[in-house]
């Protein structure tokens, strides 16, 4: 039975790192070193380090290798105290892409979503130009590329969310270029035979960051709850996390498709009543659940992985006793709720 609360970012840390068994037992068959590019971003450290203690389990020495413009130099340095090693690159730059080291196993991690809206060309050239500069130089890898459910656009909320076989309706410029990056990343694999996999994320959380993080902090500074996005996935970051590591052994040309998302289709008004009910609040709401969300159905991602071991009451029991303790929050908010898909 897993704990009732996370008390600190080192309990946090630990268990967005903790490698499954099956993690353990993909990084032991891999042959070689792993890239990670985009290690410092919102799951990069944690992913990295996963694929870190998964390797020391396996007990298999090779290198984890974690890319980055590395903004955040503090982010660097507990990388490397984990035993990653890093590399500062500007991925949108051709001759620091070119410099990077051969590795045979890459996790692209790399985009840009927030102030998307006010930086059209950036997210852009984020989204779409550098996947093909990275497609350029790693032709003799196997390559993990995250993606987003946001491709798939809004549908009925009674059906059980999009399927990796549906066409794509993004709506939104960030939506779009998303569908961008996956058609550069499957134009180089057609061209290269490049074995690829494409993840279409929603919606990774955390105790710092996320969808139930959003909520529990509107609920926790007594503000009102818009109900229009009524309906939301889920799923824990350690999930997500093991799930991407575990794709490296899954990739094909063209590339392989499958959505990581949680195994429930959460309403928000039931998600909030239960955050609240935990924090000792009450919720307010407005508006009215629409019939239409962003879902996504994670049957193909369970049926290879099984059911992720984070289910949505632990999920909301966590997130709301470190809301109530005032625990570090990452002051991003997903704008899940949005419509529009702007960001």
């Amino acid at each position: 039975m897993k704990q009732d609360s996370i008390g600190s970012l080192n309990e946090l840390e630990e268990n967005l790192s903790n490698p499954t068994s099956g993690v353990v037992e993909t990084l032991g068959r891999l042959d070689s070193d792993v890239l990670i590019l985009g290690a410092g971003g919102k799951m990069g450290p944690s992913l990295s380090r996963m694929v870190r203690r998964g390797m020391d389990q396996a007990g298999v020495n090779r290198r984890v290798i974690g890319v980055s413009r590395f903004s955040s130099d503090k982010t660097r340095q507990q990388l490397e105290h984990w035993g990653i090693e890093t590399i500062v690159c500007d991925l949108l730059n051709q001759n620091e892409v070119a410099s990077l080291p051969e590795i045979s196993h890459v996790i692209y991690m790399a985009g840009f979503k927030f102030g998307s809206s006010a930086n059209p060309a950036m997210t852009w050239a984020m989204n779409c130009h550098t996947p093909a500069l990275v497609s350029a130089r790693f032709r003799n890898s196997r390559l993990v590329a995250f993606s987003s459910g946001n491709v798939y656009g809004l549908v009925n909320a009674t059906t059980d969310g999009s399927v990796e076989t549906d066409a794509p309706s993004p709506v939104g410029e960030y939506a779009i270029t998303i569908l961008g990056r996956e058609r550069i990343f499957e134009y180089f694999s057609r061209r290269f035979q490049i074995p690829m996999a494409l993840l279409r994320l929603n919606y990774a959380t955390e105790l710092r960051y996320g969808v139930l993080v959003d909520l529990a902090r509107q609920i926790h500074q007594g503000k009102v709850i818009d109900l229009s996005m009524g309906y939301v996935n889920v799923i824990w970051q350690a999930d997500a996390n093991a799930n991407a590591i575990q794709m490296l052994e899954q990739v094909s040309t063209p590339p392989e498709v499958i959505n990581i998302a949680g195994s429930q289709i959460l309403k928000v008004r039931d998600t909030c009543e239960q955050l609240a009910e935990c924090m000792g609040k009450s919720v307010r709401f407005s508006g009215h659940e629409a019939t239409d969300a962003l879902l996504s159905n994670a049957g193909k991602c369970i049926s290879s992985f099984g059911n992720p071991q984070h289910e949505s009451d632990l999920m909301i029991r966590w997130t709301a006793n470190w809301v109530l303790q005032g625990g570090e929050h990452s002051s991003k908010p997903t704008h899940f709720s949005n419509r529009e898909g702007k960001f």
